[in-house]
């Protein structure tokens, strides 16, 4: 067999194939780059791939789907005298390296990696001249976690499916999620509204110039916010009002002053694009990947607009901070510079992957120039890192507080405060809810009018469900999860059926969450509680700073939580969990209906199966899901169910247009082939073009779409 010719290049190896493009551009003749498109190897799909027995050892395979690519990249490496990893700087992408590595024959430790936190030519240089072995204790991190959640999900899963219905999966973080959230929801429902009135005031002076204030106290009383309980009592206060004079107590001016809050780390920009864009955690960390790998601006061509954004860090490269320096003074003006940078500490004692804050690779490129080029949902999430990360280095805004308290000769307080902005500061680039709010001149003693008084009803609230930025809020505060993990975690909970959207995409979980949550605390403790599952993220951290071996922390884990599965899966009936009478009759044989969950959720039968197989039959609607057919192009896309409960996606042209998949379609091109992409079970963006790398799903075979579900799936 002839052996291929070296052509004195070197190989480069990413993960996209958009960052691919975008680093093509920044390197010469010299140098070969492709993509691996992600995880090249990993454990197998269809069984547990651990090797309980000899510590752990993983199997690791390449998927038939991806056994192209790693093909080409075999071909690639024997044509070229130099092989660099350039993945992702984070466990994930050291494993990747890690993994192509094996599969090109390289010895881990002969291996070249080069480390870049932006897309940049200035990174990319500098990251060549200076190559790092690969990193294994982040290596072993990620395996770590990795086998771990193997673990559990294929033996929790599997149980789950025995004990209460198919399709089930269990997972580490994925199920502390799912408490939180049923948790939350039980507060809801068990939550007992309590009326309370408050009384407020219009004043004015005597140049009529009006400010509202808010009753603060009674003659011999302290209001509370439940002080106030009824309507007779709101009116007998109102009675006492109405026949008072009025005089100002007491002035009070207060100077404040309001610092800007850090650059983004991927926690809170995944916050704070919730709370201000409306943007899904799972549509922020897309759109960012796609503005740190690179968007084509025109003759420029492909550029990387923000560094990587899975971060935990609030640092700021010094490039950067005398950039944004120059800027704002030419922008904004002298008085909106710091004399010297501002600098951030990072909150969490657990920070890792010592990278930057998010912030855009060029301050030069203001959201304005760059919007041409950018869908409208990139331009507004730029739009946010840009100003976040520059407003950073700007001054303080100042404010004035002023507070005034206005006496009733029947010794009844009111209380008004007012705001002005001083000095707009960092707010004239960054806007937080810093409303002014304007009370005329006022003077102690002076006298004022009640021109109008206002008792108003109020009823206490529910807590609210978490939304996807309160639930990263709580995940991160106590310590559960990491950058990487926040978006796939509320992904997973979404696709795999446990939680869906309320009208205000607002988290709420199904039924089948209640159950299974309620099961997992009562039975597997440890896995759903929130300081254990901490414990175990700080545990993955210590691997990764090389201060403990993987091997004996899955140990310590596996032993105890095996041994009680195995009592558990003994224990426990199927026929009693989960069976909640209805309090209604069969209507076939009279006896009690229940309320069970199946395969395709929750539905009520008899309970006098298997004699009477009675079922309450319920129509599901189709639902349009905006996305127009990829086939026929004239279609809406359905979410549909098969004649078994299964939900799939396909043309309503139907029977004009066969186009289905059993993937969701997320309504985004593939950057390879500008095919269709959907989205897996497991959270994954996936290609459905055959014929591109990316493709991923099953073709149909005869007698249906797809190949049965294994239990091993739900991982």
């Amino acid at each position: 067999m002839t052996k291929a010719k070296k052509t004195g290049t070197t190989l480069v190896i990413v993960e996209s194939p958009t960052k691919a493009k975008t680093i093509t551009k920044f390197l010469g003749d010299g140098f070969v780059i492709k993509s691996s498109f992600g995880h090249v190897r990993d454990l197998p799909k269809n069984e547990m791939g651990v090797d309980i027995e000899h510590n752990f050892e993983p199997r690791y395979v390449v998927s038939r789907l991806k056994s192209k690519v790693a093909k080409e990249l075999k071909d690639a490496a024997k044509k070229c005298n130099k092989i660099l990893f350039a993945t992702d700087s984070d466990r994930e992408g050291e494993a990747i390296s890690w993994h192509l590595a094996n599969i090109l024959g390289v010895e881990p430790t002969d291996a070249e990696r080069i480390v870049f936190h932006e897309i940049t030519k200035t990174a990319i240089e500098e990251a060549l001249k200076h190559p790092q072995p690969l990193n294994m204790p982040l290596v072993n991190a990620q395996q770590a976690r990795r086998i771990l959640d193997r673990l559990v999900g294929y033996e929790l899963s599997p149980f789950l499916w025995r004990k209460v219905t198919k399709g089930l999966s269990a997972g580490r973080v994925q199920s502390v999620a799912v408490r939180l959230i049923v948790e939350r929801e039980r507060e809801i429902l068990a939550f007992k509204s309590e009326e309370y009135w408050s009384i407020e005031a219009i004043f004015s002076n005597d140049k009529k110039e009006a400010f509202n204030a808010k009753l603060l106290s009674l003659p011999d009383e302290k209001l509370e916010k439940m002080s106030i309980t009824g309507e007779k009592r709101a009116q007998e206060i109102v009675t006492d009002l109405k026949g008072a004079t009025y005089q100002v107590a007491s002035v009070e001016t207060k100077k404040s002053k309001r610092a800007p809050a850090p650059p983004f780390t991927t926690s809170t920009l995944q916050q704070d694009a919730n709370g201000r864009l409306g943007f899904s955690a799972k549509q922020t960390m897309r759109l960012a990947q796609q503005l740190y790998e690179g968007v084509e601006l025109g003759s420029e061509g492909s550029v990387g607009l923000i560094t990587y954004m899975r971060t935990d860090s609030v640092n700021l490269a010094e490039k950067f901070l005398t950039e944004a320096h120059a800027l704002i003074g030419a922008d904004y003006g002298a008085k909106y510079q710091m004399e010297k940078p501002r600098f951030y500490t990072n909150r969490s004692k657990n920070a890792q992957e010592a990278h930057e804050a998010i912030r855009p690779t060029d301050v030069a490129r203001t959201p304005e120039i760059v919007k041409n080029f950018l869908d409208n949902n990139q331009y507004r999430l730029y739009d946010l890192i840009w100003r976040r990360a520059v407003a950073t280095q700007m001054q303080n805004a100042i404010l004035s507080n002023l507070a005034v308290d206005v006496v009733s000769n029947n010794k009844y307080t009111f209380h008004a405060t007012g705001t002005t902005i001083d000095f707009d500061g960092f707010l004239k680039l960054y806007p937080e809810r810093t409303k002014e709010n304007i009370l005329p001149r006022l003077e102690e003693k002076e006298v004022v009018n009640l021109d109008e008084l206002k008792p108003e009803q109020h009823f206490t609230e529910p807590p609210a469900r978490y939304s996807d930025a309160t639930l990263v809020k709580v995940l991160e505060l106590h310590g559960i999860g990491r950058p990487s993990t926040f978006a796939p975690t509320i992904a997973t909970i979404e696709d795999r059926g446990y939680v869906e959207r309320d009208p205000n995409k607002k988290l709420a979980p199904k039924e089948i969450a209640f159950l299974v949550n309620d099961l997992l605390v009562k039975h597997f403790p440890n896995i759903v509680d929130l300081e254990f599952t901490a414990k175990m993220e700080n545990e993955f951290d210590e691997v990764a700073h090389g201060k403990k071996e993987w091997q004996p922390l899955i140990a310590d884990f596996y032993g105890p939580f095996k041994a009680n599965l195995t009592i558990k899966d003994e224990e426990l009936k199927k026929s009693d969990i989960g069976a909640v009478p209805t309090g209604e009759p069969c209507p076939e044989c009279a006896k009690p209906l229940v309320r069970r969950m199946g395969r395709f959720g929750a539905f009520t039968a008899c309970s006098g199966y298997p004699d009477c197989k009675y079922i309450l039959k319920v129509k599901v609607p189709e639902i349009k899901i905006d996305i127009h057919c990829p086939k026929c192009a004239d279609g809406e896309m359905l979410e549909r169910r098969s004649r078994f409960g299964k939900i799939f996606y396909s043309c309503n042209k139907y029977p004009d247009c066969k186009f289905a998949l059993w993937n969701k379609p997320n309504g985004d091109k593939c950057p390879s082939c500008q095919g269709l992409l959907s989205v897996t079970p497991a959270g994954k963006i996936k290609c459905e073009n055959k014929e591109c790398p990316t493709y991923v799903a099953r073709a149909p075979r005869k007698g249906g779409w797809g190949k049965k579900k294994k239990a091993s799936d739900a991982e």
